[in-house]
């Protein structure tokens, strides 16, 4: 068997690579993408609630400062997820929508799991904010279906 190099991260052209390398790729994704979705997620349920999300109220909820919540917004608006105007609300794209829905199916999904298995609301819920970015769909598909037949 060739031995993995640290040095280098990398598994030798000669060998197999590392088993667990795609799953790490995932992983890192995964963390990329959490926090766009958190926040297409977290704009979407103030306008729902609010009719408007503000720079202010994203700070307010996420428990940061309004400049971390700019400089957020600015790759949002970058990646075409929101549009916003200076000093004015954050308004979802037809792909901030379409994200921001599917990470509340993710959500939703992966809450329901964790209730049937009998976790109280409040925990599930804290949970699942995590456990929703990092899941695959195939996983979630257990999951649904685990929390239907209960």
């Amino acid at each position: 068997m060739t031995e993995f190099d640290p040095d280098t991260r990398t598994a030798p052209l000669d060998g197999p690579a590392d088993p667990r390398t795609e799953a790490f790729q995932g992983v890192r994704e995964a963390r990329r993408n959490e926090l766009a979705e958190d926040y297409v997620e977290l704009i979407a349920e103030l306008i729902h609630e609010q009719g408007e999300a503000r720079p202010v109220d994203i700070a307010a909820r996420l428990g940061v400062k309004v400049p971390t919540v700019s400089k957020t917004l600015d790759r949002l608006a970058r990646e075409g997820l929101i549009t916003r105007a200076k000093y004015r609300s954050v308004f979802l794209t037809d792909a901030g929508r379409a994200l921001a829905k599917e990470c509340r199916r993710r959500h939703e999904i992966v809450l329901r799991f964790l209730i049937s298995l009998g976790l109280d609301p409040e925990t599930a819920e804290r949970d699942a904010e995590g456990i929703e970015h990092h899941v695959s769909e195939r996983t979630l598909a257990l999951f649904a279906a685990f929390a239907n037949r209960s």
